[in-house]
């Protein structure tokens, strides 16, 4: 079963939020920097503090993927900075330039809040995914990394999707220590 989540996004706030990140996106390329917004005039769900990603594709291909797992800022100020980032301060790519932004679709995932899996071992965390609906967030010392749920739709196999979270935290597929901590979370996905 699929925990409530703590929040509501109308079709107007989603389209806000994207047009949000467009903004800020087109700021950065005028060399405007990071966009302002008045947070007087952010109510409803554009307030909340939760985290979010900002993901940029192009051609249905990855081309920036910027997030904050938790905000202690308005939901519309994360956005800003997080699309910011996925467009020019995304480590995997170069700064996205003029010329792409009308081949460039954006994204945004808005975080549940975490929720700590206790696990015995690899096959009892294995048990307790459930794809297609959780992310997930790994912590061992200073290794750290996260997959979305829709990563799910790539690598469908729970197995695999932990072997390559691993990986991304720079650890081995097989790696399992006493210490490993878990999160997960889900989403509430839109995009253009």
């Amino acid at each position: 079963m699929v925990p409530s989540f703590c929040i509501k996004l109308s079709e107007a706030e989603k389209l806000r939020l994207l047009e949000i990140a467009r903004q800020s996106i087109e700021s950065g390329l005028n060399g405007g920097g990071l966009l302002h917004l008045d947070s007087l005039q952010l109510d409803g769900s554009l307030a909340a503090r939760l985290g979010v990603f900002v993901t940029l594709t192009q051609l249905e291909e990855l081309r920036g993927c910027m997030g904050a797992l938790e905000s202690s800022d308005p939901l519309a100020h994360t956005v800003v900075s997080c699309a910011f980032n996925a467009a020019f301060r995304d480590p995997r790519f170069p700064r996205l330039n003029t010329s792409e932004m009308a081949g460039t679709r954006i994204e945004i995932s808005v975080l549940s809040r975490m929720e700590s899996l206790v696990v015995t071992d690899r096959t009892n965390l294995l048990s307790q995914l459930r794809p297609h609906v959780d992310g997930l967030l790994l912590e061992d010392g200073r290794y750290r990394s996260t997959f979305l749920p829709g990563v799910w739709e790539k690598i469908s196999d729970p197995d695999e999707f932990l072997q390559q979270l691993l990986l991304k935290a720079g650890l081995g597929p097989d790696y399992w220590s006493e210490t490993i901590r878990f999160q997960r979370y889900y989403t509430i996905s839109f995009g253009e």
